[in-house]
């Protein structure tokens, strides 16, 4: 069965313990990496599976469990017993028979598992509000859908920040309101600040042979400034707010220690190679001219400056491997690919660090 009829099913869904926690809007994110299978009368339901790594429900149908002691038990579904995950015997299967045809719902445990932690911690931590003597606001995490989305949190580089760093990272965030026209980060400027925007709109552009070149616009839950932290270059674009709005921002040491640090990962060549021999794909982040002249066999080019636009062509299923000739541009290129949550490593040192033909590398 597909989301659709996930979706048709999601009032029942939101009865679930522990999924009803999530919310409705959680929830229906949650739906593209659940399982919904239907088993006829009298048939095993369980046989397949000791439901190791899943969370398991009953939502619709009658069944009758076999307990390890021998004891036996009648599921309903959507009643109140009926909203708590299954029963689980590690290592072996349960023995059930399906008294009615039934209805089984899959969730991944890992996924729920971090979700749940993502979501507890977001929605009982505050904001520092600028100033020294204002009270923390709280910020709801939740509506930060494009940083933290159920994909991101479940499959990107977030799934593997350490649950202790998350409500560090979440406090550490400071809160701005920004006015109409307000520049926020200028080109040139060193690299102080990681911005998340809570509520508002802003336009991104560089200046270009003394033109003004647009290059985005950015909204409720985009995340802009990184490029310059990771890096540690200046800032290669500006940012202005086209409305007024609310910015939160995380200072460059916090940044580097609680997110930068965790999330972004680098592989020397020889496990770099490994990984491409295996199906991970070369990402060239340097401008054309310098990928035509000594790119690597199979990259695909895609500089610096052209990365968030290429996302959406990417393939979220591939792991990717980000160079450039120093490690510096491809390491911005790589947290930009994960927080988005795309597979990508850097390779360490870059190009420079090669001490073999390029030719050679595959």
């Amino acid at each position: 069965m597909n989301v659709a009829d996930l979706e048709a099913r999601l009032p029942r869904l939101s009865r679930l313990q522990p999924l009803a926690a999530l919310g409705e809007s959680r929830l229906r994110e949650l739906l593209p990496i659940c399982r919904l299978n239907a088993f006829p009368r009298n048939s095993n339901p369980l046989a397949a599976s000791n439901g190791y790594g899943q969370v398991r429900y009953l939502l619709q149908g009658e069944m009758k469990l076999e307990m390890p002691d021998g004891s036996e038990r009648v599921l309903v579904g959507g009643c109140e017993q009926g909203s708590l995950p299954l029963p689980r015997c590690v290592p072996h299967p349960l023995r059930c028979k399906a008294i009615t045809d039934v209805e089984l719902l899959t969730v991944d445990e890992d996924a729920l598992d971090i979700l749940l932690t993502w979501n507890q911690l977001a929605t009982t931590d505050a904001v520092r509000s600028e100033g020294p003597e204002t009270e923390p606001e709280p910020t709801d995490w939740r509506l930060m859908s494009s940083m933290f989305s159920v994909v991101n949190l479940t499959q990107g580089a977030f799934a593997s920040l350490p649950a202790a760093n998350i409500q560090t990272l979440l406090a550490c965030f400071e809160r701005i309101k920004v006015g109409r026209g307000e520049t926020v980060i200028r080109q040139g400027d060193p690299g102080d600040y990681y911005y998340l925007i809570e509520s508002g709109r802003c336009s991104v552009s560089r200046q270009v042979a003394g033109a003004t070149l647009p290059l985005a616009e950015l909204k409720s839950g985009n995340a802009f400034g990184e490029e310059a932290l990771v890096a540690d270059t200046a800032r290669n674009a500006t940012v202005t707010m086209k409305t007024a709005g609310i910015l939160l921002r995380l200072a460059k040491a916090d940044f580097g220690q609680l997110l930068r640090a965790p999330l972004l990962q680098s592989i020397a060549l020889p496990e770099a190679r490994r990984r491409v021999a295996a199906g991970a794909v070369w990402i060239d982040v340097r401008f054309a001219a310098e990928f035509r002249n000594d790119g690597f066999s199979g990259a695909i080019n895609i500089p610096l400056n052209e990365i968030r636009q290429a996302m959406a062509g990417l393939d979220p299923e591939k792991d990717y491997v980000v160079y450039c000739q120093s490690g510096r541009r491809s390491s911005a290129a790589a947290f930009l690919l994960s927080q988005r949550g795309l597979h990508a490593v850097w390779l360490e040192g870059g190009m420079k660090a090669c001490m073999e033909p390029m030719e050679s590398i595959q």
